[in-house]
């Protein structure tokens, strides 16, 4: 046996191949460098990559903190936006500018969505709504007053008529109740009647409290000062009392109108507004300075008032005409005339006397009736010149009182078959009734982006 093939026996490589083997050895040495080489280069990629990581998750960090920061911002800038529009509200509604727009929203109900309370024999003549927009007292030619449940629609209390002398009976009315007023904390109702007389009750009770006197005709208005217990009454005998209901005590008397004063409203500032029927004016009372300011622009006898806000108000009257009022100009803002339409055969056509009209504070949304058939509802134009229609609610009968509810979401409706001051028309198909009419609200259109 040969040396070489001995040694491949015993598993050593020959020497021709140990010779051959070297530069293989080197190449695979040169091999394994070169893959040193890429896992060392390899290496410092992955290196940079998690370097790239970690500046990619602090710029994405930064942001998130810029975006919240914004947001902050953002919603800082809301907020100082709602209290500035807030303080701005209380400002114009201290100054009595305050004019909310909601009438464009206002949709009228629909019919089966009124409710129609029946408890007086005879026309509904006047009606308050209690602060808390929870109850209705109304009022009627059958004397008797009525407290109503707004959410039930029962009879909470029934003040019934009183007869004229009879002794140890219950205190009430013993003839037309024409007007009434609750005061701003719902703690007293004041009712007045064509006795001359002004009962005072406790709203939540109904107890009879106090009776005035002191009027020489019939009551036809009455009205709180808001915040206080301060009440004003006016009358036919053409004069406007002052009465401190808490002391039950009168006040003082002012004068000026030439005829029946017809109604009266008043705020919180120490001064009222009175419609003076045939006379023709309109009149605002500076209590404080026992002056008088006084309006002309309707051509018929003025039978209804409302203020708006401190600086602006509505009346109406039996020549079928609707004014707005700003206290700094004598003459009508807006004047509206025939607003109910016309009645009567062609050629003697006559407009619907507007026997009543209701405002829904600050805003510039107002309600008229009439026995025309409907409630109107109106929109006053920006700074209160110019009055638009918005929708009629059928009615039928005489609309001899509105209300609007605090809150805005409901009207009430005293209706009876006859005119609240007299029986000129019939209309025997008409309910002496208190209706609650709910508005309806159109939903705002999305803001934009949203």
């Amino acid at each position: 046996m040969s040396a070489a093939a001995g040694a491949r026996k015993r598993g050593k490589p020959a020497s021709g191949a140990r010779a051959g083997a070297g530069p293989g050895k080197r190449r695979r040495k040169a091999d394994s460098a070169r893959d040193r080489g890429k896992s060392k280069g390899g290496g410092k990629m992955n290196e940079e990559t998690a370097q790239e990581k970690k500046l990619r998750l602090a710029k994405l960090y930064l942001e998130q903190l810029r975006q919240q920061e914004d947001e902050k911002a953002e919603a800082r800038e809301f907020e100082e936006d709602q209290v500035a529009g807030r303080l701005k509200e209380d400002l114009l509604e201290q100054r009595g500018r305050l004019q909310k727009s909601v009438a464009k929203e206002v949709q009228a109900p629909a019919p089966g969505d009124m409710r129609v309370l029946r408890g007086h024999q005879l026309s509904v003549t006047c009606l308050v709504i209690t602060p808390d927009d929870s109850a209705v007292f109304s009022a009627a030619k059958d004397c008797s007053i009525i407290k109503w449940s707004v959410e039930s629609g029962r009879k909470l209390h029934v003040i019934p008529r009183a007869k004229k002398g009879a002794e140890g009976q219950l205190p009430g009315h013993s003839s037309h109740v024409l007007c009434m007023a609750i005061s701003s904390d719902g703690k007293y109702l004041a009712s007045g009647d064509r006795s001359k007389l002004i009962l005072i009750w406790e709203a939540s009770s109904c107890r009879h409290l106090h009776t005035f006197t002191g009027h020489r005709d019939a009551v036809s208005g009455l009205a709180f000062r808001r915040g206080t217990h301060q009440l004003y009454s006016t009358s036919h005998d053409h004069s406007v009392k002052v009465w401190d209901v808490a002391e039950n005590s009168y006040v003082e008397t002012l004068f000026g109108h030439q005829d029946a004063v017809a109604a009266l409203d008043a705020l919180s500032r120490e001064c009222c507004v009175t419609a003076g029927g045939r006379d023709g004016t309109v009149r605002v009372w500076k209590i404080p300075e026992e002056s008088q300011l006084v309006f002309y622009g309707h051509q018929g006898s003025i039978d209804s008032i409302q203020l708006i806000n401190e600086e602006h108000m509505v009346s109406a009257a039996d020549d079928g005409s609707l004014a707005l009022w700003g206290l700094a100009k004598k003459r009508p803002l807006a004047l509206r005339r025939e607003a109910h339409g016309l009645r009567g055969e062609p050629g003697l056509e006559q407009p619907f006397w507007v026997s009543a009209v209701a405002a829904l504070l600050n805003t510039d949304l107002v309600a008229s009736g009439s026995h025309s058939g409907c409630v109107r509802l109106w929109r006053c134009g920006e700074g209160f010149r110019q009055l638009d229609p918005l929708c009629d609610i059928p009615l039928v009968g005489f609309v001899n009182s509105l209300k609007f509810s605090s809150a805005g979401d409901f009207l009430v409706a005293g209706v009876g078959q006859e005119h609240r001051l007299g029986r000129w028309w019939r209309i025997r198909e008409a309910r002496n009734s208190v209706c609650i009419i709910p508005l309806r609200r159109a939903p705002r259109p999305p803001a934009a982006g949203s």
